[in-house]
């Protein structure tokens, strides 16, 4: 009996030291790691817009669907080469999207935000000094020009593109936030981490959105709405976007998508005004998010293209390319707004003097 319990308070002991062994392990592997704890933000227009709001971000007035995909990216630099050290696919529940108040440090301080609620969690093996996180959130499923396996260093990340063609994206990009490559807060990238003086890093991903806002606003001057000869007034029975950016588009470049001409005859937003629209024949107001671009040879300017009829024809009608200035090294993509005033017939009914602002 004696001889069972010395083998028992040895084994007992062995696996005391074991145990131990283990604890002592895992403190060391936690020593020499990074836990890292993203928060995924959007922001939200306040009443009372911060310095730095960009126009055309969530606002009280516009409808907005939350993500419901996550495509994440953390960064690793080892001897000045970027790679990707860990990457993420999330599907996001909308319900975990919650309102509040933005108190971290970068530029939205104090702006509302709608903020993920579920912890997003990664433990680093503490192999650089410094890394990053690039994201981008989605209500839809996105198609890539690289699987996403396949990205696998900084070169990958920032030409990764998802292809903006289908009917069912265009009409969504309002609903696409990334992290703008180029966003820099003080003298970093603003989704940015150190590996060397904590154990514990908080990003805050706050995401941007991918599309610009084009703001199209309409009128016919007072005096040629109604003439004595009725062929001679002026209404407007047709406005269509023509020419939009279609196919693929940079994730978190989204100030540098170029085309070498203008975009396909069948990329285009249709039926802004009908002639069903008796309401908006003399004026009106409409807004649609698209991809901005510059075409080659002609840096400086987004092409956007309107075809206009008035009066019920169905011809060719009157069409126009508004050049507006852009900036390809702005941060956040802008927001676009054209007043088109119609003053009187031209050649004939079809045709219309159009100022834009």
């Amino acid at each position: 009996m004696k001889d069972q319990v010395t083998i028992l308070n040895y084994k007992a002991y062995i696996l005391l030291i074991c145990i131990m062994a283990a604890l002592v392990g895992c403190r060391n592997e936690m020593d020499n790691a990074t836990q890292l704890r993203l928060s995924l933000c959007i922001p939200i227009q306040n009443e009372i817009p911060a310095q730095r709001r960009v126009f055309g971000d969530p606002g009280t007035t516009e409808q907005f669907e939350l993500p419901k995909y996550a495509y994440i990216f953390v960064m690793k630099n080892v001897g000045g080469t970027w790679s990707v050290w860990k990457k993420e696919e999330l599907v996001l529940a909308p319900e975990d999207w919650k309102r509040t108040r933005y108190v971290g440090y970068r530029a939205t301080l104090m702006d509302s935000i709608y903020k993920y609620n579920k912890p997003i969690e990664y433990l680093l093996n503490n192999e650089t000094p410094e890394g990053r996180v690039y994201a981008v959130c989605s209500n839809k499923k996105l198609n890539f020009n690289m699987a996403f396996d396949d990205v696998s260093n900084l070169e990958d990340v920032l030409n990764w593109k998802f292809n903006s063609f289908p009917d069912s994206i265009q009409a969504n990009l309002q609903n696409i936030f990334t992290t703008p490559y180029n966003y820099i807060v003080g003298d970093d990238y603003y989704c940015a981490f150190d590996c060397n003086y904590r154990q514990t890093s908080f990003v805050d991903l706050i995401l941007y959105h991918i599309a610009a806002k084009v703001d199209l606003q309409w009128s016919v001057q007072k005096d040629v709405r109604i003439k004595p000869n009725p062929v001679e007034a002026v209404r407007l029975t047709y406005l269509e976007v023509r020419r939009l950016f279609d196919g693929f588009c940079f994730c978190f470049k989204p100030m540098r998508n170029t085309l070498s001409a203008l975009a396909t005859e069948g990329a285009e937003i249709k039926n802004i005004v009908t002639e069903q629209n008796e309401g908006l024949w003399w004026e009106g107001r409409s807004y649609f998010y698209t991809i901005p671009y510059t075409v080659t040879g002609e840096p400086g300017y987004f092409p956007l293209q309107l075809l206009m009829r008035t009066n019920g024809s169905t011809g060719t009608g009157y069409q126009l390319t508004l050049k507006q200035p852009i900036d390809t090294t702005d941060v956040f993509v802008p927001w676009f707004r054209g007043d088109i005033l119609l003053t009187k017939p031209l050649k004939d009914t079809t045709e219309t003097k159009i100022i834009p602002n």
